[in-house]
């Protein structure tokens, strides 16, 4: 009882702690770099490679640069692009492109300025200054815009005429571009992204998107990109080309044209989907993403939490109840169809379900678990080999402890030496004694023989009464098995010289031992029913030993002529005479053990390792 109850409560205290361990990783955010992954591994995964078709790319790439000339361009450049696209009926331009600073051309300047003021539909952007390239500013606050101290503006001839936004990349903490501000706050008044601004003037109502539930621990009015397309899913058009008039008018009727780098190199990024990705492309999948209505959303906090819960109670409960294998299957299992349905709920609904936290809890659990239940059963399979050592030899408990399999019954034939003993005056001893005593005595008497027995590598066949029968080389190989079994008869006598002496004394009955031996071939193995085994031996050669212990004298050792023959160079012996047994047509010819002349070459070695294991 003590002991169930210290099991259930250190069985509770390792749960208590698998939950603590667990709010750890969810309130620390320390699962972040995993989250992330499997969030990129959705985002690349479940891409349609389909923008919206009213948003087209024009790229400053190598051909253009090296038709044009070197960068910067002459921004007359620019003017006639603008011209060219208006023309074309384009709804919106975009112009991914820096113009913070007056070039050494002030009539180009003044060229592209005049262009710009005979629109409204012209976005040249601004640059927000945050606190940092790769981090968010520590004015980044949750719940609230991002807050800029200053902004760098075009310069003012292009500024007065243009549309106004921001193309302030938004980077998470390994650098990768996942999310974007719709808006940012500075000195000058509140700018949208470009993307957004971009749809907002193509007619796209955008005000569903500034009211979107702000991001888990992000700022105010951040959204997810949903990057639906790659680089090569947008129609992309050089920009030389479209300077030269290779282009007919209709592709840009009434579409959105986003005007940016494209050469190696340039102005590039890293994002869910690709390693290095132009930013005009993000502004294109934002653009893409308002024009399609799509929105990335989170589950509330809570959902992931109570998923832990029921997680950890689930594989917590079946780890002890399972099988080790079956066990793993089901925390393996758990793992992956968290992971998969996190997969389809984003694929169906582009709704993140983060389940990382849910899968390390459920690992945690397992592993926290299955350590105590491995740890108590490893001391439940220590104690009941401890316990049934006493009963038969810890070899065999060893056997049946390391296997897997389920004990068979069946046997083999093999060559064993058997022991027989039988306590003689045991009768009249026990109606002196009382029973306790008796039961002592007996305890006393199989502690002697027991002893004697497994320091010689004999297995304990059973007790009957205050008989005894030890088998050798069985259910382990043991060499010169036939000197074991009678070192151990030896043995035996040499200790029960000190136990009569002090019987005699103290009750005044004199007892003795007998012991026969035999070596032969018989069946060893489990024998019995499905609902009761016993290790045991039968055969000829078992009733033969015991046969010729019926025949010993108090405190006499005899032993079969195979015996004698294959021990007379270890123990001294003398002939016995011929007996005929029962059962028998010949007489079986007896020796007497009468002393100890010598021992096997492996015999200390085994005594040594015997020694060992019993300390």
């Amino acid at each position: 009882m003590k002991s169930a109850v210290k099991k259930s409560t250190v069985i509770a205290a390792g749960n208590v702690l698998v939950v603590f361990i667990c709010l750890i990783l969810f309130a620390s955010g320390a699962l972040g770099v995993l989250s992330n992954a499997v969030y990129d591994f959705n985002m690349k995964n479940t891409m349609s490679h389909e923008p919206h078709e009213d948003i087209v790319v024009v790229g400053i790439d190598t051909d253009s640069i090296k038709a044009v000339g070197p960068y910067p361009w002459d921004r007359k450049v620019y003017a006639q692009l603008i011209n060219l696209l208006e023309k074309a009926g384009a709804k919106v331009i975009a112009f991914d492109i820096e113009l913070y600073t007056e070039s050494n051309k002030p009539e180009s300047d003044k060229a592209l300025a005049d262009e710009l003021a005979k629109y409204k539909n012209i976005i040249i952007p601004s640059h927000a200054d945050l606190e940092g390239d790769l981090s968010r500013s520590t004015k980044v606050k949750k719940g609230e815009l991002v807050t800029a101290d200053s902004i760098v503006h075009p310069i003012p001839i292009f500024a007065k005429s243009a549309q106004k936004a921001h193309i302030n990349a938004t980077f998470d903490n390994d650098g990768i571009v996942r999310n974007n501000w719709l808006q940012i706050n500075t000195p000058d008044g509140i700018f949208l992204t470009m993307g957004l601004k971009a749809a907002e003037l193509a007619g796209a109502d955008i005000k569903p998107y500034l009211e979107l539930p702000t991001l888990p621990n992000h700022p105010k009015s951040e959204i997810a990109i949903n990057w639906e397309a790659s680089e090569y899913d947008f129609e992309t058009i050089p920009f030389i080309k479209v300077l030269n008039g290779g282009v007919p008018e209709s592709a840009f009727k009434d579409r959105i044209v986003f005007i940016g780098y494209t050469a190696p190199g340039s102005d590039e990024g890293t994002t869910p989907i690709e390693k290095r990705i132009h930013m005009v492309y993000a502004h294109a999948n934002i653009a893409s993403q308002i024009l399609k209505g799509d929105k990335v959303t989170f589950a509330n906090s809570w959902i992931p939490l109570l998923l832990a819960v029921i997680v950890i109670a689930v594989i917590g409960f079946l780890t002890w109840r399972l099988k080790a294998i079956a066990s793993v299957v089901l925390t393996l299992a758990t793992t992956v169809g968290l992971l998969v349905l996190q997969f389809f709920i984003f694929k169906s609904s582009s709704t993140v379900v983060d389940m990382v936290g849910v899968v390390t809890c459920g690992l945690v659990t397992y592993l926290g678990n299955i350590a105590m239940k491995t740890y108590f059963e490893t001391k439940q399979k220590n104690y009941i080999t401890k316990q049934f050592g006493r009963y038969i030899s810890p070899d065999l408990v060893k056997e049946i402890a390391s296997s897997d399999q389920e004990i068979k019954l069946g046997g083999i034939s093999k060559e064993l030496t058997i022991l027989f003993l039988d306590v003689r005056g045991f009768t009249p001893l026990s109606e002196k004694l009382k029973p306790e005593e008796v039961v002592g005595f007996l305890n006393m008497m199989f502690d002697l023989i027991t002893e004697r027995a497994l320091v010689n590598h004999g297995t304990i066949d059973k007790f009957i009464g205050d008989a005894a029968m030890i088998l050798y080389n069985a259910p382990l190989d043991v060499p010169n098995h036939p000197y074991y079994a009678v070192k151990t008869a030896y043995d035996i006598q040499k200790g029960m010289e000190k136990v009569r002496a002090d019987v005699l004394e103290k009750y005044g009955v004199t007892i003795s031992v007998g012991i026969g031996i035999n070596t032969g071939e018989v069946v060893v193995g489990n024998i019995g029913s499905y609902l009761r085994v016993d290790y045991t031996a039968i055969g000829d050669n078992v009733n033969t030993a015991a046969r010729i212990e019926s025949n010993t004298s108090p405190n006499q050792i005899l032993v079969s002529e195979v015996t004698y023959e294959l021990t007379k160079d270890y123990f001294e012996y003398n002939f016995a005479g011929e007996k005929l047994m029962k059962g028998k047509s010949v007489p079986l010819k007896l020796f007497e053990v009468t002393g100890l002349k010598g021992a096997p070459s492996d015999a200390a070695e085994r005594r040594e390792n015997a020694s060992g294991h019993a300390s």
